[in-house]
């Protein structure tokens, strides 16, 4: 079954890191990264420049809008992302569980719809 490991950072936490927390937390990440390859569950990930490089599109009635910045105010933003493929949502939850970015925010994990 797959699953998303949403990414979300609260900024605040963010912005209190050093170049050598940011250092330390990406080496993590991808010894993360390479563990679950092992595994053979990770399908892709996705670290996101920050909220500031966003845009937003809407599509009403045929007619697109185009706005500078993330569609929502929060204290956290999307981060990234992390696909992976495992049993069921238990093990995802344990997946999620060693995502080093937890420490900055949260992990949202949603089964992936499949058609």
């Amino acid at each position: 079954m797959k699953f998303l490991c949403v990414v979300l950072v609260d900024e605040d936490l963010a912005a209190a890191m050093t170049e050598a927390d940011w250092v330390r937390i990406g080496k993590e990440s991808h010894d993360y990264d390479t563990e679950l390859m092992a595994r053979g569950i990770y399908l892709e990930a996705a670290a996101l420049q920050g909220r500031k490089t966003a845009r937003t599109v809407r599509v009403r009635k045929g007619d697109a809008m185009v706005t500078d910045g993330p569609f929502m105010e929060s204290k956290e933003a999307l981060g990234g992302f992390i696909l992976i493929d495992v049993a069921d949502a238990d093990a995802a939850m344990e997946v999620a569980k060693g995502i080093p970015m937890a420490r900055l925010g949260a992990i949202e994990v949603q089964p992936v719809l499949e058609f």
